[in-house]
């Protein structure tokens, strides 16, 4: 009898499949084949703490799991921006999971010499690295750039952009912090960055700006979905409970320490 009650409760979840960014690390991606990441990890954990639902997390590349909630055939997707205007297709959202902060990280030498707070002004005069392709930084600090107050340089990711900074031919780098000290963990895990010695050592300069990440919703397939109500009131409620438990900083932290 109680396997069969079991049986019951079971057979009556409501199946859902949520789409995942496979190529944002270290927020979500895959690697061998296996999805992780920090919203992966919280999701998972936030997910398997919700009554009524077996939830399937499922990778794709970002734009086409952006056209599956434009077009109704997604239910959900992670993690993006709060942007109703540019995806009036995605709505609603849930809570902000985590906030995502672009900051400037410099050679130490460059922020012990003059206290560098406000940005971009306090930065005119030096070479800031930037990923390629990357329009970070604002619009004021793309205007120092043409006037020639501001040198950039451009490399292709993390890795590349971290090296030049730490062999001095950059003086800071601006990318999202948790990306920038995600990857410096793994190039001194690797043997690759020798903090203090061979490379430079890095402090944490000014914020540029911060985004917040969501859990988004179609907007077009209410009819398709009646679940949706529900499911984000619960796991609305269940982030609310980890952030207030100090359960997603710990994540966070594990993941850059």
């Amino acid at each position: 009898m109680c396997s069969f009650v079991s049986y019951l409760a079971l057979a009556a979840d409501t199946q859902v499949e949520v789409y995942a960014d496979d190529s944002y690390p270290p927020y979500s991606y895959v690697e061998n084949g296996e999805l992780k990441g920090i919203y992966t990890e919280i999701l998972q954990k936030a997910f398997s703490r919700m009554e009524g639902y077996k939830v399937k997390i499922k990778p794709v590349p970002w734009k086409r799991g952006l056209s599956y909630i434009e077009n109704g055939k997604g239910f959900a997707i992670y993690p993006p921006y709060h942007r109703t205007k540019e995806r009036p297709y995605m709505w609603p959202y849930s809570i902000p999971i985590l906030d995502e902060r672009v900051i400037v990280v410099c050679r130490a030498e460059v922020l012990t010499r003059s206290i560098r707070p406000i940005w971009p002004d306090d930065y005119f005069g030096l070479v800031i690295g930037n990923n390629a392709g990357f329009s970070s930084g604002g619009d004021r600090f793309w205007e120092a750039v043409k006037d020639g107050k501001i040198t950039v340089n451009e490399a292709n990711g993390n890795e590349k952009n971290i090296m030049m900074l730490g062999l001095g031919r950059t003086d800071c780098y601006m990318n999202d912090r948790i990306s920038i000290l995600w990857e410096l963990k793994q190039l001194k895990a690797n043997g690759m960055y020798d903090e203090g010695g061979k490379h430079a050592r890095l402090m944490e300069g000014a914020t540029i700006s911060i985004e917040q990440g969501f859990l988004a919703f179609t907007a077009t397939g209410a009819d398709k979905f009646p679940h949706m109500d529900d499911f984000i009131l619960q796991f609305d409620t269940v982030i609310y409970a980890m952030r207030r438990s100090g359960e997603l900083q710990k994540i966070l932290d594990d993941f850059v320490r």
